[in-house]
């Protein structure tokens, strides 16, 4: 099961993401999401969309954010099982950063 998801989303300005963040929260199996807005266009804005809950369907999600006129971009993250694994800093993650 599926207990957090992070998109990279590209949606029109109309539904606007309180209108988006609702309509997701009142789905089954979610029990809360944040949109956050990192770049608006004239015609877009690219958000971020966060999604936890204790069962969340990847394709029932996909397909509301079609029918209110939005692309997944990308899957960021995915948390799975019956408790979500925080991401911990290692050595290597340090060494990544020059």
């Amino acid at each position: 099961m599926i207990r957090r998801l992070v998109l990279d989303v590209l949606k029109p300005h109309k539904p606007s993401v309180v209108e988006l963040s609702l309509a997701l929260s009142n789905m089954e199996g979610i029990e809360g999401v944040n949109v956050l807005v990192y770049e608006i266009d004239q015609q877009v804005e690219n958000v971020k969309v966060i999604i936890a809950g204790n069962s969340i369907d990847f394709d029932v999600v996909r397909k509301k954010l079609e029918e209110m006129g939005a692309t997944i971009h990308s899957v960021d993250e995915v948390a799975a099982g019956s408790r979500i694994v925080e991401e911990v800093r290692t050595p290597q993650d340090r060494s990544a950063r020059i």
